[in-house]
């Protein structure tokens, strides 16, 4: 995250890797105010281990693209809606806009948890325990759908066509 603000927000993801128990790590750290920090942590994460890397930030939102910068891993940029933000445009597009050859997958504003879901189907390529729970997961989006409906065609209205 850029900075502590974000937290709200990121937290959707760190909730669905609990769910689907996921090992993730957080960081706070600026593209802005600290990018040599920035630069330390994001060069050692593959060497680590870690696969995929979600980056959110507000405002003018260079963190993902910095991250994206140093790392050849893959980063999904979380644009989040700040105090400082115009709408979530200026957020949204700076990480979006990112120049050819230094790539960051953009998820909606605020939408941490389709990072996380995004960041989940990338690692279940490789492991098929993970494959396994996120298709679990899946399911029950559906059955809740499936349930919504039902529940719904109980709507008793004149003119309500069954």
């Amino acid at each position: 995250m850029g900075s502590a603000s974000d937290l709200p927000v990121m937290e959707e993801a760190f909730k669905l890797f609990e769910q689907l128990q996921v090992p993730f790590e957080v960081k706070i750290t600026s593209a802005h105010r600290t990018p040599d920090i920035t630069e330390e942590y994001i060069s050692g994460l593959k060497d680590r281990g870690v696969k995929v890397i979600i980056a959110g930030a507000g405002g003018a939102a260079h963190l993902p693209g910095v991250v994206a910068a140093f790392t050849t891993l893959p980063v999904i940029g979380v644009p989040v809606k700040s105090s400082i933000s115009i709408d979530g445009w200026d957020s949204i597009l700076s990480i979006l806009q990112m120049p050819p050859g230094i790539p960051v997958a953009t998820v909606g504003l605020n939408a941490a948890r389709n990072a996380a879901i995004l960041a989940v189907q990338i690692l279940a390529l490789s492991d098929k325990e993970l494959a396994e729970r996120f298709s679990e997961f899946r399911r029950q989006m559906k059955d809740k759908v499936v349930k919504s409906n039902e529940k719904i065609q109980q709507l008793d209205y004149k003119f309500l066509v069954k």
